[in-house]
């Protein structure tokens, strides 16, 4: 079994990035000393990065998004059943919600990922975007 801090292994590479209407690429490295998975996202609309690491203290992982928009959103979460789950509370257009990742369907060279957003305190979620990874 894979160890908590080589969970996200699977994510490590170089990647192109297709959804319903659009497409993109991931670079994701391993960085500061095998510590820090650090994601470069590029698509037309969208330039972002992400800084992820175990903490060993909480047992759970972290992330910190930043892109062109603006946006700083920060998550946690782990993997359970197949999948990693990352969530975060957040206020969209004065709303309160919950948006959470799912890395799902992991094979060796390909990956399903979901942003998804629940309004009843995560009982039930919505996607509201579904990328397709395939390694390069």
């Amino acid at each position: 079994m894979t160890t908590p801090e080589h969970q996200f292994d699977f994510w490590l590479g170089d990647w192109n990035a297709t959804w319903d209407g659009g497409e993109g690429t991931n670079h994701v490295v391993m960085a500061f000393d095998g510590k820090v998975v650090q994601e470069n996202f590029n698509a037309p609309d969208l330039i972002g990065m992400s800084v992820s690491c175990y903490d060993p203290e909480r047992k759970l992982w972290c992330q910190t998004w930043v892109d062109n928009n603006g946006s700083y959103l920060d998550f946690t979460g782990g993997f359970e059943n197949g999948k990693m789950i990352l969530t975060r509370d957040a206020i969209v257009k004065g709303e309160s919600c919950k948006q959470r990742m799912v890395w799902y369907n992991i094979a060796p060279n390909e990956f399903d990922w979901n942003w998804e957003r629940s309004d009843d305190g995560g009982k039930s979620w919505q996607v509201k975007w579904q990328i397709k990874y395939t390694r390069q």
